[in-house]
Formats: structure tokens, sequence, C-alpha cells
């Protein structure tokens, strides 16, 4: 397991981490620079909020956006594509005062972290299948066409692994966890599944405790991974439950949790920053996108 961890040095006034997803990698990467430039500009955005005293659910959406808007990663426009060719949208945000919001198998929402933060702020409730364009306008949530999600690489990956009639492959995610100046925490994710799946699967991204936790008193995460081992893990959870009442410290929690799923077959990663600032970065997995602040500066790894 590799575990990156970024103690915080005395009063720490911000932190912010981010991740790409974690798992296996059988071929280089194709543009190492422009997945590191990517990385720091989600870093960039959520840095600026935190820095002006903003929020970190704010912080955490803008991150988030950035990976979203990019064809690198597997979220929105680069999302992974189901048997049937299209794009099945999964996210949500947490903030540590105990609200919540998500979507599940979006198919119109430019930005699916956007459409789960609108479920949080603008309905009574936690998570929503696939809103509509007229309620997404009504929530002020940009929209895009099917073909925007339709990137030329995911189109050949579903193609080959329909013609070798392959299992579902590959998992990718993004995600973004912050402290705020005011010492709040949030946690935000958003992922396209895997390729290959089967129209309607649900991973652990916008499963509120599964892939997505956070809560003000212990700590924020995000997951990564294949996802059904997260969800049987109840993963973010576990982590925040392992500090509250067994009084683990962020990194014993979040390498029990993972060693746990490991144990159960299962591969990924999580970032995870805590009340005192503490941040953390953690995988089991060869590989995974992430990004941390480290002293104010931008630290990247892919």
């Amino acid at each position: 397991m590799t575990t990156t961890w970024l103690p915080a040095s005395g009063p720490t006034p911000f932190a912010l981490a981010v991740h790409g997803g974690a798992g296996a990698r059988p071929e280089p990467v194709r543009d190492p620079e422009l997945h590191h430039r990517t990385l720091r500009e989600a870093l960039t955005r959520g840095q600026q909020i935190l820095a002006r005293g903003g929020p970190a659910s704010d912080a955490v959406c803008a991150a988030v956006t950035v990976l979203e808007d990019s064809p690198l990663f597997n979220a929105a426009r680069g999302a992974a594509l189901a048997t049937d060719g299209v794009a099945e949208l999964d996210a949500a945000l947490m903030e540590g005062a105990g609200v919540c919001g998500g979507v599940i198998g979006s198919h119109h929402a430019r930005n699916p972290i956007l459409a789960a933060r609108a479920v949080l702020a603008q309905t009574p409730h936690v998570l929503m299948v696939d809103p509509s364009v007229e309620v997404l306008a009504g929530w002020g949530v940009q929209t895009a066409p099917a073909e925007y999600f339709l990137t030329e690489r995911r189109l050949r990956e579903v193609e080959e692994a329909r013609a070798a009639h392959l299992a579902p492959t590959g998992h990718g995610t993004v995600g973004a966890v912050a402290r705020d100046l005011h010492g709040a925490v949030a946690a935000a994710t958003s992922t396209g599944g895997v390729t290959n799946q089967l129209p309607g699967r649900v991973g652990d991204t916008p499963l509120i405790g599964a892939g997505t936790f956070a809560d003000n008193e212990t700590v924020a995460v995000s997951c990564t991974g294949t996802g059904e081992h997260f969800i049987r893990a109840v993963a973010a959870h576990d982590v925040h439950a392992r500090m509250k009442y067994l009084d683990a410290s962020l990194r014993e929690a979040v390498e029990a949790v993972l060693d746990g799923i490991g144990a159960a077959g299962g591969e990924g990663g999580l970032i995870a920053v805590d009340r005192q600032g503490n941040a953390l970065v953690s995988f089991n997995s060869n590989e995974m996108f992430c990004g941390y602040l480290d002293d104010g500066e931008p630290v990247t790894h892919v």
C-alpha cells in the first residue's frame, strides 16, 4: 500500500487534496504533463476559494469541475461508457455539517457534481436518478448533449470490450476533499463508472458513506476503485467510524479500511482530510492520479 501523509504543522489555515482515479495501468500515461497540469489546475481552483475564506464545499466542487471538464479522467467529459455506448454519470457532495446530495445515472448535466450540489441545496432530497433537462435548468445547472460525453478514446474502449466479450473493466473516478479556514470539511466525488458496465449499474461514488463522506468532527473522504468492494465495506463511513468510535488516527483508519478491501479482492484508494487539517492519499492499486497542497504548493502524482 502507498500512503502519502501530510501532517498539519501548527494551526493549518486550510487543506485540499484531489484524485483522478486509482487502478491498474497496462499502458503508460499518454501525456503525463497534461495530467499534471489538469490536476494542478484543479488544486489551484480550490485553493483560490479556500484562501479567500470560502467554504470547503465550494472548493471541492470547483476542483472536481475542472476534472469533469477534462477528457483525461473518468468523469463527465471523459466518462467510461456502458455496454450500450452511453455515459451514465454519478456524483455526490457531502458537507461536514451533515447535509449531502447526489445524482445517479445522469445523462444531461454537463457537470454532475453541480447537479449533486443542486440536490443538496435546492431540494429536500439526498439522491436523485437522472434529473431531466427541465429540472436541471430550474436548478441553474448547465446541460450538455449526449455527444459531449462520447470521446474517441472511450468509444474505442467500449467497442473493443464488446467485440472481445469482456467483462466490465477498469475503474476511475475524480474527487476532492477540503478543510476550510473555518474548520469545516467537505468531500465531492464524480465518475463515469466502468467500461462496458451494464446500463443502470451504480458504484460507490454517489452513495453517501461508501464513496463519499464528510463530518466536521472527524474527516472528509473521497474514494476511487472497484466500487462494489467499497460499497460492501461502506468504506468512507468506516474511516469516519474508526476515528470517532475507536479513536483511531486518520492514517490508522484509512490503512485499516484499505487493508480490508484488499483482503476481499478489491483495489483502489482514497483521499482524506481530518478536522485538524491533516491530509492523506492512500491506495493499494499500482497507481493513482492525485494531488494535494503541501505548504500551499500544488503537488501532483501521475
